[in-house]
């Protein structure tokens, strides 16, 4: 994830962690149901203190751009991604379905992008 904080700016670390993650979330380089980096992995990565990444994950969160699994970690919504609920679903169920016959992921995905045309 390309994240840099550059601390002259006037805006505060947690609030350019935030900025970043949900610009890049809108420009779809993070998907929806993308795990993010753990908040003292992502801390330690970029020279701060855990609680300032867990402030911008808590920020995230209460504006519905991420979502807290607990042990899971926290994931990219549907909704920061610009991908419907929806969608989000039948992929999970397509690659949870493949998944359970055995399929290879990359032969998933080669049948995914075939049946959408790619």
């Amino acid at each position: 994830m390309d994240i840099t904080i550059d601390h002259d700016s006037p805006t505060p670390p947690y609030e350019q962690v935030r900025l970043r993650i949900a610009a890049l979330a809108a420009e779809g380089t993070l998907t929806a149901g993308e795990k993010l980096p753990p908040v003292r992995t992502l801390a330690t990565q970029l020279g701060l203190a855990a609680n300032t990444v867990a402030r911008a994950y808590r920020e995230l969160e209460t504006a519905g751009l991420v979502e807290t699994r607990g042990r899971a970690g926290t994931v990219i919504t549907s909704r920061a991604a610009g991908t419907s609920a929806q969608a989000q679903k039948a992929a999970f169920l397509y690659a949870e379905t493949t998944r359970a016959l055995g399929v290879a992921p990359e032969t998933a995905l080669g049948l995914a992008r075939a049946a959408l045309g790619l």
